[in-house]
């Protein structure tokens, strides 16, 4: 399952949804880090905000971390004790690469220099520690808290590259990682063939394909791979779901062509973030979200969040074009792969670029899925289970 957007799709509460509906083996997270902020609100009320966790924790489903999630032991275990400590559910490739308190003390110090000109960051690390290890064959990895000789080595060179930092104790980091890695278990990768074999997998992305570290408009993307392409190297054959709102939102810099500051449209888990910046919502972008199913090779599936919103929000429209300076434009055409030069020359006309053909839908959910080639499979009402609807795909049984 992967985001179309800019993330904050839905994909918390998509997932927790698929958890209720029919038995689920695990969820499996395959990108990004402790960034995730997948909200899940029980038919009881409960609420949690996941960032490492899958988002079938509430209901008992356990989560697998893959090797492409960066995993925050710090931060896990604060949110494993706001859900009760359940360790016992939770498995973590050995290959999964170690956000450390110096890569994120390392990323802000470098999103605080660009001033005003920031990429947009949720100042925890993340592509801080991907850089590292790009770099560093030696980057601290989960199954190094095994052996407490190899962590402390491998966290005191993290700590000698970025410098001493007074705030940050190696002897604390080194008991924190230790207490980690006898808390979960560290598995080997065969581990997800295993899961796969045993029944039903979510697997649950984080951001958006338009976040992509490839596909984005670069510079303001994530150092993480959003689109499928994680998911296809651990398993060989899945459906491809898409998830996308009614609306289109983005959280911090870069281009959003639709967004429009004068709707009302409502946003509980949302606001500005002191790294992310300002949270942004606008008409729903059908151009952008057909170049995400494009670079992500299709989608099998869509599920439509916030169907609710339309009704109380009359001027919401569907944008189905871009006017670039008195052309219309209604593709977006993918580049290269991994031409970040290309990738930026599309961040520049986007920046420039407006609203063209707009139009409200009756029927928001045909559209969205005329629109993105894909049947909708799954309609989102309301903030829990209970608010979905499942809908068969034609030809379907």
């Amino acid at each position: 399952m992967v985001d179309l957007g800019y993330g904050d799709a839905g994909k918390g509460t998509v997932v927790d949804a698929l958890c209720a509906s029919a038995p689920v083996r695990a969820v499996l997270r395959f990108n990004g880090g402790g960034q995730a902020a997948h909200n899940v609100v029980l038919p009881s009320g409960r609420h949690h905000t996941f960032a490492q966790f899958g988002s079938g924790t509430l209901r008992g489903v356990p989560t697998h971390l893959t090797r492409f999630m960066v995993v925050d032991p710090l931060s896990l275990a604060l949110e494993a004790a706001a859900l009760g400590n359940p360790f016992h559910l939770l498995t973590v490739d050995e290959n999964a690469p170690l956000a450390t308190p110096w890569h994120r003390a390392a990323n802000q110090r470098r999103e605080v220099a660009r001033g005003a000109a920031r990429h947009g960051s949720c100042g925890l690390g993340i592509g801080e520690t991907m850089a590292y290890g790009l770099s560093h064959a030696d980057a601290p990895r989960a199954g190094d808290v095994r052996s407490p000789a190899l962590l402390r080595r491998r966290l005191a060179a993290v700590e000698d590259f970025y410098g001493a930092d007074p705030q940050i104790s190696l002897d604390e980091v080194v008991d924190v990682f230790r207490a980690f890695g006898q808390a979960v278990s560290i598995v080997g990768g065969a581990y997800v063939d295993r899961l796969l074999g045993e029944g039903p997998c979510v697997f649950e992305g984080a951001q958006g394909v338009l976040l992509d570290e490839w596909r984005g408009w670069h510079p303001h993307t994530t150092w993480s791979t959003t689109t499928f392409d994680n998911v296809a190297e651990l398993c060989p054959s899945f459906v491809r779901l898409g998830v996308v709102r009614t609306y289109t939102t983005r959280h911090g810099a870069g281009p959003f062509v639709t967004a429009d500051p004068t709707l009302a449209l409502p946003e509980p888990h949302n606001g500005v973030g002191e790294w992310q910046g300002a949270f942004r919502a606008g008409h729903f972008d059908a151009v952008a979200h057909r170049y995400a199913v494009e670079v992500c090779g299709g989608v099998d599936e869509l599920a439509v969040t916030h169907l609710d919103v339309p009704a109380r929000v009359p001027g919401l429209r569907v944008c189905t074009s871009y006017d670039l300076e008195g052309v219309a434009w209604n593709r977006i055409v993918p580049g290269p792969f991994r031409d970040l030069a290309y990738q930026e020359g599309l961040t520049t006309l986007l920046a420039r670029a407006r609203p063209g053909a707009t139009h409200r839908p009756d029927d928001w959910t045909g559209e969205i899925g005329s629109l993105l080639g894909a049947p909708v499979t799954l309609e989102s009402w309301g903030p829990t289970a209970d608010d979905k609807r499942h809908v068969a795909a034609k030809g379907s049984a």
